[in-house]
């Protein structure tokens, strides 16, 4: 059963001008949504549908295939994704007899999707004969049950019907879970599309997805390009580490000699070295008393294992700030598990 990738990119963007290939991490937009298509490993082709030369060239590089030339009158605002997807189709069809069991769309204003999500997303559609979509989802972060609608008389109406007594008026807790697709993958059967003209159809498996990273403006583009996912650590950036009361123990006294290595925060800083970013040590060992602790700090950074490319005493410059006054050691690893932007400053 073959299945056939394909990643939409239209080149007439209004909210960000040519969204589709807006550099995201040193490379354009729609060659992350390339990738995972040709990495997947239930995913026999990759098509890019573009109405723009240049954009076709991009995708060639990227290693999609890119035959056609999407028609204007298909690359609109208002233009749908059955529109394309038939066309796709159509194409291939006419000029290559191929026809896939399933097609995977892959929008280039998600990219950060995993591999896995492509791969799992495909295995769940062809596990299920009778299914005729996957479509990813996510938590919805505000429930419908407290939405309305207001009537011409300016009385409201609540959005949904439900059997629920007044939903709108009971804790969120008590309400069901709500979903909302999340654009990251979808999967659907060519015979969906053709035949039944519907990028869905009625049996509609849901995979479900705990983020929502969609690029639609400058705003999204630049939220999302900060965050990373766990394993995908950022690189090219500058680190700076505090010693002590970060990698090493306080110490009574200032006997430095004293201190004791965290493991777990020099696990992190080697994690962050080996990911290719910059780690600077700092301390402000001796300021105060004009000793000279520089041969004891190097020897126990050596000791202890610390991969780093600097050490300095004071505080240098750098993209992230790492103590016990601004970004704490937990925040980090917070930042890092859990895919979120460490936090700058902290509130008073």
């Amino acid at each position: 059963m073959s299945v056939l990738a394909i990643v939409p990119a239209r080149s007439g963007s209004k909210s960000v001008p040519d969204k589709n290939v807006v550099s995201f991490r040193g490379r354009p937009l729609l060659v992350h949504s390339v990738e995972h298509g040709l990495r997947a490993r239930n995913v026999d082709r990759v098509v890019v549908s573009t109405d723009s030369p240049r954009y076709r060239e991009i995708a060639l590089a990227a290693g999609a295939e890119a035959p056609f030339l999407r028609p204007a009158s298909l690359s609109g605002d208002r233009s749908t994704d059955l529109e394309v997807f038939e066309h796709a189709l159509d194409w291939f069809e006419r000029n290559e007899g191929y026809r896939p069991e399933a097609c995977v769309h892959l929008r280039p204003t998600y990219p950060m999707r995993r591999v896995e999500d492509v791969e799992r997303a495909v295995d769940l559609l062809l596990a299920d004969p009778l299914a005729d979509s996957v479509r990813s989802v996510t938590p919805a972060p505000h429930t419908p049950y407290k939405m309305w609608r207001v009537n011409g008389d300016g009385t409201l109406h609540p959005l949904l019907d439900s059997t629920l007594p007044e939903p709108y008026n009971l804790p969120r807790q008590a309400l069901p879970v709500v979903y909302m697709q999340n654009a990251a993958v979808d999967v659907v059967r060519a015979r969906v599309i053709k035949a039944g003209r519907s990028m869905s159809g009625t049996r509609i498996l849901a995979f479900p997805m705990d983020r929502f990273q969609d690029i639609d403006d400058w705003w999204e583009l630049s939220s999302v390009e900060r965050d990373f996912v766990p394993g995908d650590l950022p690189s090219g950036r500058t680190f700076a580490f505090d010693l002590d009361g970060v990698l090493a123990t306080l110490v009574p006294g200032n006997d430095y000699r004293e201190a004791e290595p965290y493991a777990s925060a020099i696990s992190l800083a080697n994690r962050l070295h080996d990911a290719g970013n910059r780690i600077v040590i700092y301390t402000a060992r001796g300021s105060a008393t004009g000793l000279d602790w520089s041969d004891v700090t190097r020897d126990q950074l050596r000791r202890w294992g610390v991969r780093h490319d600097e050490l300095r005493f004071g505080k240098p410059a750098a993209d992230y700030y790492v103590d016990d006054r601004l970004i704490s050691l937990a925040t980090l690893q917070a930042w890092i598990h859990s895919c979120g932007d460490p936090q700058r400053s902290k509130s008073a």
